[in-house]
């Protein structure tokens, strides 16, 4: 089984990019959007034999996530449940038979960290959310967790200190999300690997020069570790400030 997750920043924009051919190409069994700056009806984009679940933000232009997806879900929800919470169209979930997929966009703590306060009660309440799945079965979070855990995840460590996705507070939360019993994959497979990112920025030629962050995940249960068979991050494809990330299981 395959899973893929990218960030396509504006999926009408990335569908110009090659969005199409990646999808094809990278032939997963459930594919997860982040960011897809659409409204119901904007774009059709459908796949034979796949069954798409779309959360848009309210707000036009912004935030979104899509599932593609092979497999007929037990149930989909949209959102966590919190009223605070549900107007960005930042979570889908998908039910299987033995595990919840959980597709996300955290929210970005903004220049001047003016949205930090707001990110600190998302990760709380996302880890809530979360860990009540877990109790019932197996979660598979995946996204653009706007955050860099380690140092090892970001090309300028020292400098970016205290900017948006490396703060000592966005690092934390992610420390906390792991130590209650679930897997950073990629580190799973690559404990040591240095310069492999997903996203760069539009500035500075920076994904010409390979100074990015490592910001999208898979983040998994632990008891699912021995299923996990391989974790990669695909540099090689273009289209958005990001690269899609996956994840192969048994």
């Amino acid at each position: 089984m395959k899973l893929v997750s990218w960030n396509v920043n504006g999926l009408r924009a990335c569908a110009g990019k090659g969005f199409e051919q990646a999808f094809l190409s990278l032939d997963a069994d459930f594919f997860c959007l982040q960011e897809t700056k659409m409204q119901e009806g904007q774009l059709d984009l459908q796949f034979p034999g796949y069954t798409s679940y779309w959360n848009y933000a309210e707000k036009k232009g912004y935030s979104g996530t899509a599932i593609y997806t092979r497999h007929q879900p037990l149930s989909v929800s949209y959102g966590i449940g919190i009223e605070q919470h549900d107007h960005e169209g930042r979570v889908i979930t998908l039910e299987t038979a033995d595990f919840y997929l959980v597709c996300v966009y955290t929210p970005n703590s903004q220049d001047g960290l003016k949205r930090l306060e707001y990110r600190m009660t998302w990760e709380d309440d996302f880890q809530n959310y979360v860990k009540q799945l877990d109790k019932s079965k197996p979660v598979i979070i995946c996204g653009d967790l706007n955050v860099a855990h380690e140092e090892i995840d970001l090309k300028n460590p020292k400098t970016n200190r205290k900017n948006a996705g490396f703060t000592d507070e966005e690092r934390q939360k992610m420390t906390q999300l792991l130590s209650a019993g679930f897997t950073d994959t990629f580190r799973f497979f690559h404990p040591e690997t240095t310069d492999i990112y997903s996203w760069w920025s539009y500035r500075f030629r920076a994904r010409e020069k390979n100074a990015g962050w490592r910001i999208d995940y898979f983040i998994t249960s632990q008891r699912l570790n021995s299923r996990l068979k391989e974790a990669n991050i695909h540099t090689d494809i273009y289209g958005s400030d990001h690269c899609p990330v996956s994840l192969v299981m048994e």
